[in-house]
């Protein structure tokens, strides 16, 4: 079965074209180097739950937004090979410095997840 990296993270409304553009970036080099997909998404419809949420999870404060976001790869061997190459990528320089980041990554969630159902 797939492989995938899940991020959850929140961005300020007014940095939000800054992070897109950013996330075009590093998806094509995600894509360059065998990802599968590439999935960026904007908050619709989250509202504050009475114990867990969305906007609680990254600690949203007013004007940010919340993403989520993925990456699929065919295996979770396929996915550290890949990544390997993307924090080589020097595309990706700029990219990985915090500094330059139009979001705060220290409320960034990710994690990687085996995919156990897939229906088509």
């Amino acid at each position: 079965m797939s492989y995938v990296d899940g991020f959850v993270l929140p961005v300020p409304e007014g940095n939000l074209d800054s992070y897109l553009e950013m996330a075009r970036k590093a998806g094509e080099v995600w894509r360059d180097h065998g990802a599968l997909e590439y999935v960026e998404c904007v908050a619709d419809d989250v509202k504050p739950g009475v114990h867990t949420s969305f906007p609680q999870s990254v600690k949203l404060e007013p004007g940010e937004t919340v993403i989520f976001s993925w990456i699929l790869y065919a295996s979770r061997e396929e996915r550290d090979r890949i990544n390997a190459k993307v924090m080589e990528d020097p595309r990706m320089a700029d990219m990985m410095d915090p500094a330059n980041h139009p979001f705060d990554g220290k409320r960034m969630i990710w994690g990687g997840f085996r995919e156990v159902v897939r229906l088509p």
